[in-house]
């Protein structure tokens, strides 16, 4: 396990390299994927997430440690799938129609692939239909919904009653976050919970995912 602390470490120090290389050779060691998820990246996210949220990390520093976590995940989550190992949730993000910012969303989407969700990401400018059919299709328990515009704000509202349109509202969890949304403007549009930084969107997702 001496090797996998280099891991943890890699992470939260956005080194890229060191953290694929310390998972191939855990992995030859013959140790187990979920634990290299659940034990080494998870915590590591999870300590990014809080290093932001204190104002010791910024995005840059973020988008180095989700590299990292990428890097790793990349080699195991073909033997997670193998193993028939079960997410902690799977949701479905994306940045709603007309909005083309993603930077937020992408680190919101790294956060939670670091956290154990399987994630499908939607990308930018999402139609309401869009997040329906991908909702649908991959059986997602929850659909994270980002806006960094106060015109496509709206469009989060939209996209919650196409969800109510298909009938479908009940059987997901819907999220919502960006710069200009507030815990006022998710209950006011019926979300069922509101992320002001990606760290608690982390762990509100856990909490949405748990109930």
């Amino acid at each position: 396990m001496l090797e996998l602390e280099k891991l943890h470490e890699a992470v939260i120090e956005g080194d890229w390299k060191t953290a694929a290389a310390v998972t191939r050779i855990a992995i030859a060691a013959g140790v187990a994927p979920l634990t290299i998820v659940s034990g080494f990246l998870v915590p590591a996210m999870d300590e990014v997430g809080r290093r932001f949220d204190c104002e010791e990390y910024f995005v840059p520093e973020m988008l180095l440690s989700a590299r990292a976590m990428k890097a790793s995940m990349e080699i195991v989550r073909p033997l997670l799938t193998a193993t028939g190992a079960e997410p902690v949730g799977r949701i479905v993000i994306g940045t709603v129609k007309g909005d083309l910012h993603d930077i937020g969303k992408n680190l919101v989407s790294s956060m939670l692939e670091g956290g154990g969700f399987e994630v499908i990401d939607l990308g930018a400018d999402v139609a309401p239909e869009r997040f329906v059919e991908a909702a649908t299709v991959h059986k997602a328990n929850l659909v994270a919904l980002s806006a960094l515009l106060t015109v496509t704000m709206p469009w989060m509202k939209t996209t919650i009653d196409a969800f109510q349109d298909a009938g479908i509202r009940e059987k997901v969890k819907i999220m919502v976050g960006g710069a200009p949304i507030t815990q006022q403007y998710a209950d006011a549009i019926g979300a069922d919970g509101y992320g002001e930084s990606a760290g608690s969107a982390v762990a509100l997702a856990r909490k949405l995912a748990a109930v």
